[in-house]
């Protein structure tokens, strides 16, 4: 009989966003639970905000209470929560103290009291909190532990007999699983936990089992709030992303002369990062970027993580993309994402709903510095991880992505961010600031296109009233990654054998008569290990010569003017 019920049961919906997803689809109905985990993490909150859910006059609830306080002053707490309903306590929910039976000792009479409430009742979820009390209550060591897993036993017997789902509350640690009873018995195990680091706290929840389900495996960050509890699952990349994607539209930046250099625009659900120094006009192409997409009646989602959206709207509405009025309409959600303990899995949770709301084809994270300054430290160690996890949830769904990230190191370098996130974009967009003629102009350069062809120059550009424009190249100019570029002259047009790294090392080569490795490489803004094989080509060519010093090796040209 037990077995044919359980053959049709139905999973029971939790009522806590974000949990059913991560125990695959909800509780098995008539499961015996165990919510476990240190003072402070959630527990009871937990289990109150899936019976507060599910109770109805129809299908109602016990909840026993077994603490050092009145149940009333528990209640008194869980009143400020969003999900409780008062409507429901002694009618939908029945609260019922066990202190009096536990304080005796009698784990028969605690059982048998159970029992006959349960019988009289016949509730759809029975709630038991904390179990862990009952426990530290019972017997003698001699005799506790045999008593102890019969009582177990017989009220997780009694409990699914009844067709009730089942949650005992208790606080564990991990060393008592392997030998505790109850971890045997149970069918389905909720390990809550907290960490303190610097001035954050991250809570945490984990499936450890599950009978009859596949839950989503790993630890997933949760947020408790005058709403309750808000679980955020780990973000799973579907075999489909990795599948090899057709030939897709082309998506217009909105920066007049940019879509030339890509090659038509940018490909439909590419991810792009724009990396550039402070001041350099990154987040007015991302303004550009989202405007034009909605021009195109493609909504899009910003999320913020260095300024107030106020400040955000202000600033576009000076460039003359009425932002507001894209929210009003329903076309944009520009997210303000700045909690000192954020997860990445709860910025995407918060991404993702927005992306619901309006439908987004287009998605700005604005940006990868503020968003890391924004995360929890611990979560900072798998920065790349997370946040490949979550570039790549969003791009599967064929949304495009656009990246801002600020840099500071040479140019010649490629480091486009302290983490190195390049490898995660489909498409990277460089800025760079350079002295040209004794002025400062801004340059850029489509660095990478995955999958597709794109133009290799570097292009002027401008921040006018009305946002990023691009001008024209500067093939007439040499030395452009040093940020000191120097016109061509007709002599050195005509070292036809030298690539323009090696031209440069030549010249400055030239300009300061002699040098050594490090001396060049601090001049061109080279790595040492380029510039040391520019100059053995340069050796081999009859270019310049090589003279051993004591510590390292000296070159000079082997002409004045070669």
């Amino acid at each position: 009989m037990s077995e044919q019920r359980r053959a049709h049961v139905m999973p029971l919906a939790t009522g806590i966003p974000g949990l059913d997803s991560v125990l695959g689809g909800g509780l098995p109905e008539y499961s015996f639970n165990l919510i476990t985990g240190g003072p402070g993490t959630g527990k009871t909150t937990l289990a109150q905000q899936i019976t507060f859910a599910n109770a109805t006059s129809d299908a109602r609830a016990v909840y026993f209470t077994v603490l050092g306080e009145p149940t009333i002053k528990m209640l008194r707490y869980q009143q400020a929560m969003a999900f409780f309903d008062p409507e429901k306590v002694g009618n939908a929910i029945r609260f019922v103290n066990l202190s009096g039976q536990v304080l005796q000792r009698d784990l028969s009479s605690v059982l048998e009291s159970i029992r006959a409430i349960v019988r009289e009742v016949a509730p759809r979820i029975v709630v038991v909190d904390s179990f862990r009390t009952i426990v530290r209550a019972a017997g003698t060591p001699a005799s506790g532990e045999l008593e102890i897993q019969s009582f177990v036993q017989r009220l997780a017997l009694d409990l699914t007999s009844w067709q009730a789902t089942t949650f005992l509350v208790g606080e564990y640690n991990e060393r008592e699983m392997s030998d505790n009873p109850i971890f045997t018995v149970a069918d389905g195990i909720l390990w809550l936990s907290q960490g303190v680091e610097r001035n954050s706290v991250v809570r945490k929840l984990q499936v450890v089992k599950m009978r009859g389900q596949a839950p989503m495996p790993g630890l997933h960050t949760f947020r408790i709030s005058d709403e309750g509890i808000r679980i955020f699952p780990r973000i799973q990349r579907q075999p489909s992303v990795l599948a090899r994607r057709p030939v897709r539209e082309r998506l217009p930046t909105g920066v007049p002369g940019l879509d030339a250099m890509l090659g038509g625009g940018i490909p439909a659900g590419d991810s792009v990062l724009v990396a550039g120094p402070s001041g350099s006009g990154k987040t007015i192409f991302a303004t550009q970027f989202v405007a034009a997409g909605v021009t195109r009646n493609e909504p899009g989602v910003i999320a913020v993580f260095e300024e107030h959206p106020h400040e955000y709207l202000a600033r576009a509405r000076l460039l003359g993309y009425d932002l507001e009025s894209m929210i009003q309409e329903g076309k944009l959600r520009v997210l303000y994402l700045h909690p000192l303990d954020l997860s990445v899995d709860e910025a995407l949770t918060e991404i993702q709903d927005a992306v619901e709301v309006v439908q987004a084809r287009r998605v700005v994270i604005d940006s990868l510095s503020g968003f890391e300054l924004a995360l929890a430290p611990t979560f900072r160690e798998d920065f790349r991880e997370s946040l490949y996890r979550m570039v790549g949830a969003l791009t599967g769904r064929g949304i495009t992505v656009l990246m801002t990230a600020e840099i500071i190191e040479a140019f010649t370098d490629l480091r486009f961010s302290p983490h190195a996130v390049s490898f995660l974009s489909d498409d990277i967009i460089l800025q760079r600031y350079i002295e040209l003629n004794g002025r400062i102009e801004k340059v850029l350069a489509v660095v990478k296109m995955r999958s597709s062809d794109h133009e290799k120059d570097l292009r002027l550009y401008e921040i006018t009233s009305h946002g990023l424009v691009v001008g024209s190249g500067l093939r007439e100019y040499r030395g452009i990654i040093t940020g000191v570029p120097a016109l061509r002259t007709a002599h050195s047009e005509r070292r036809a054998g030298l690539t323009e790294r090696e031209e440069l090392v030549l010249e400055t080569l030239i300009a300061h008569a002699e040098a050594t490795p490090e001396n060049l490489a601090q001049a061109t803004g080279l790595r040492r290990t380029a510039v040391l094989a520019d100059l053995r080509r340069l050796v081999q060519l009859g270019y310049i010569t090589r003279t051993a010093g004591s510590h390292t090796a000296v070159y000079r040209p082997s002409l004045p003017g070669t």
